[in-house]
């Protein structure tokens, strides 16, 4: 199988070309730059509107990943913007390309994100549950609906709603692993929002299940189907890097760091989400169960 991947140098991206080169699969990268690109890539300037048509012809596939980091920087508004921007006009570039091929893809798997469902509470959440509120909802519902080029071309569009990726070279447990190990972890908030959380074994692997799965198409959650509170989220890892985790951190100290908006949205608010479309798919998950899930990345991490 031929396989175009944007976002590809990114933690979920590196992890998934791994995968599909280990198994044989030739990957192309969808990378920013000028013509020409290099072995192996084909070029685009998301932010110029440039693509390069004939680079992205002849796959079989394609799993689209690229955008902002929505916890790399303070939401200011100009970042805010970045990241509405990268997605949404990112994903109607490559959307509209996709669509002009002759032949098309059979498939375009979108990247997306639980925060579509907004902060909800205990209420458990499947993928016919509808949009919230909040920055974060509104985003995930253009990014979404950018990618519809695609499904009115014919081509199969599967967007993946990910959970928080658990692995210890990047993202958001990468970030905690400092405080954790030297004692300074612990719960946020009340500690009783709920995290919605993936193992990125999984999550390469519920990507990989809906390029090769035909009864696949529209939102699909990639989440853990255990998701759990922020209490017992840090309890565990504290256990899996052995510290206590008795000392909360002070609301007021993150809203200091990262600002209200991102607090609010990200750490103070929560989802539980079911991946209700992966498990009645047959889709087996290879970390179901957080603690597993969390020593067997930090033993990746060595």
């Amino acid at each position: 199988m031929r396989v175009l991947v944007s976002g590809s140098h990114g933690l979920i991206g590196s992890a998934l070309v791994e995968s599909l080169e280990g198994d044989g699969h030739e990957v192309t990268r969808l990378v920013r730059g000028r013509l020409p690109a290099g072995k192996g890539e084909a070029a685009w300037d998301p932010h110029e509107g440039t693509l390069d048509q004939a680079g992205i012809e002849g796959h079989d596939a394609v799993v689209h990943l690229a955008g902002a980091g929505l916890g790399d920087h303070r939401w200011t508004p100009e970042y805010k913007k970045e990241i509405l921007e990268s997605r949404v006009k990112g994903t109607l570039i490559l959307t509209h390309a996709l669509a002009r091929l002759d032949p098309k893809p059979s498939v375009l798997v979108s990247g997306s994100a639980v925060g579509f469902y907004g902060d909800r509470g205990d209420e458990e959440i499947t993928e016919d549950s509808g949009p919230g509120a909040g920055f974060l909802a509104e985003v995930v519902r253009q990014w979404e609906a950018a990618a519809l080029p695609a499904k009115e071309a014919e081509i199969r569009t599967v967007c993946v709603r990910s959970g928080i990726v658990q692995s210890a070279k990047g993202g958001g447990l990468k970030k905690l692993l400092l405080p954790f190990k030297l004692g300074l972890g612990g719960r946020f908030g009340s500690g009783k929002q709920w995290l919605s959380w993936v193992h990125i074994d999984d999550e390469v692997g519920a990507i990989r299940f809906a390029l090769e799965n035909d009864s696949l198409t529209g939102p699909m959650n990639a989440t853990s189907p255990n998701p759990v509170t922020i209490e017992d989220y840090s309890n565990a890892l504290g256990r899996a890097v052995h510290r206590p985790t008795k000392i909360p951190t002070p609301t007021f100290a993150l809203k200091a760091l990262l600002g209200g908006e991102m607090t609010s949205e990200m750490l103070l608010g929560g989802q539980r989400v079911r991946p209700a479309r992966l498990l009645a798919a047959g889709y087996r998950f290879r970390h179901p169960d957080l603690y597993e899930a969390l020593a067997v990345a930090l033993g990746d991490d060595g």
